[in-house]
């Protein structure tokens, strides 16, 4: 079962590209893990680090400024998660400690597997994006909130930023339920079928 997502502050950071690709996420050399722990430390590796075996951590890549040091919410360009259909990129996302990600669109694959497994990503209008990264920018660690119960950003001055989520995985998400938490809901109607289903079956 996923972590649920109601409402979360926590330190911004901007990555204003667009295009941002699954490669850029995760570069494929770093998938060879049978787990979803461990991709935290690859995220973004070939702009975080100025050497192939990330021993020189890059120190103009803001992920690697103290003052975003923890930063649990993304903000970036347009499509983002565009590329391969991997899922290790939100597990690379998730497990460096983001959770959600601001975004004006999102590749579709990505998106349905951010959404699998807990990661919120939120849809807003280029210009309410570029508010808010210049203000993350002004103020480097500046915290947002995410609201899921009201479907909002808020700013440390209050100013809100409503978004649209699915109703179907906005309720997933705030019960943290992924697809096997979805079909453990249902282990009495589950249980019930199999109860009346021939005995050849």
């Amino acid at each position: 079962m996923m972590q649920a997502f109601t409402q979360h502050r926590g330190v911004a950071v901007a990555l204003p590209h667009a295009n941002i690709d699954t490669d850029q996420l995760i570069p494929k050399q770093f998938l060879a893990k049978v787990t979803r722990e461990g991709f935290g430390v690859h995220l973004f590796h070939d702009w975080r680090y100025l050497d192939d075996a990330g021993n020189e951590a890059n120190p103009t890549f803001p992920l690697n400024r103290a003052e975003y040091a923890g930063a649990s919410i993304l903000l970036a360009g347009e499509n983002f998660g565009c590329g391969s259909s991997r899922e290790h990129a939100p597990w690379a996302l998730a497990d460096f400690g983001f959770r959600a990600i601001i975004a004006p669109s999102f590749a579709d694959i990505f998106y349905q597997n951010a959404i699998n497994n807990g990661l919120l990503p939120v849809i807003l209008p280029e210009a309410q994006i570029q508010a808010l990264t210049a203000a993350v920018e002004a103020v480097p660690g500046t915290a947002l909130t995410v609201d899921l119960t009201a479907c909002q950003v808020v700013t440390p001055e209050g100013q809100r930023f409503p978004f649209e989520l699915d109703a179907a995985a906005r309720q997933n998400l705030l019960e943290g339920k992924d697809a096997i938490g979805q079909s453990l809901a249902q282990m009495a109607a589950i249980e019930a079928f199999e109860a009346q289903s021939p005995r050849w079956r």
